[in-house]
């Protein structure tokens, strides 16, 4: 793995040199964009709007439009804006991660110490154990502010989860929200049991990318001349009134006959 950002966590007056690494990859079928008529590979240029010309990567610079005028950036000004957020993730705060609502959750990473910062390393790792709290901070990543939030996982390695801010996250006043009302005894008590059958402890592995899978099935039989059948997904009613004590008592039923055999 290649490291994405060098720095260091500031922890009080102590500093842990570390290395970030991205903590996930994609499952998805890697699909090229073609010509429909002769199949060609779509290419994507960079070009010059006023000569038409491509543009190399290392002529390609980064500006801000101001009074119709580009002001443009280069890797010393990203720093000077704040150049102890670039290299250093202060911690400002330590909280309960369940104070973090998963609408915040965006990005995870992987933290790895950095030559001589693995007592350091190891220490932080240990308190944020002991106290069950995690460490709240604000750093430069791919030149902008992100906030990080750091916290032990699989018991030997930290993890820091890039978080939104605030301002990102959108108002929901204008969805047709229905009002908050008691819903009936009868199907709330129906609605609790049908969740207690199907409670278990959560097992991330028990969930694949398979439609990626299928997807390549069909790729491989139309690779073969084969032209696979497509199934009729159920359609979503709308406008139609439901039988919620119906449905909770077959989906109940249906748990049963599953944990049965």
């Amino acid at each position: 793995m290649k490291a994405i950002w060098n720095g260091a966590i500031g922890f009080g007056l102590v500093n842990i040199p570390i290395k970030i690494y991205s903590a996930t990859e994609t499952s998805k079928l890697d699909l090229d964009m073609l010509d429909k008529s002769d199949f060609s590979n779509i290419r994507f240029k960079r070009v010059n709007e006023n000569t038409g010309k491509e543009v190399k990567w290392e002529n390609i610079v980064k500006g801000y439009l101001m009074d119709e005028q580009y002001i443009v950036l280069d890797e010393q000004d990203y720093e000077a804006a704040s150049p102890e957020k670039t290299k250093i993730l202060s911690i400002d705060q330590f909280v309960k991660e369940e104070e973090v609502d998963s609408i915040y959750f965006e990005t995870p990473y992987y933290l790895e110490p950095q030559k001589n910062g693995e007592n350091a390393y190891r220490l932080l790792l240990k308190a944020l154990e002991e106290t069950q709290m995690v460490g709240i901070g604000t750093f430069v990543l791919r030149e902008s502010e992100a906030i990080g939030m750091i916290r032990p996982y699989n018991d030997n390695i930290l993890i820091l989860n890039k978080l939104r801010f605030d301002q990102e996250i959108r108002d929901y006043a204008g969805l047709k929200i229905p009002a908050r009302k008691a819903p009936k005894p009868a199907e709330l008590k129906m609605a609790v049991s049908l969740i207690k059958q199907l409670s278990q402890d959560f097992d991330p592995a028990m969930y694949k990318d398979t439609y990626s899978d299928e997807l390549l099935k069909i790729i491989k039989q139309k690779a073969k001349g084969k032209n696979p059948k497509t199934p009729k997904a159920p359609a979503a009613k709308e406008g139609k009134v439901i039988d919620l004590m119906a449905q909770l008592k077959a989906s109940l039923n249906t748990s049963k006959s599953k944990s049965a055999s």
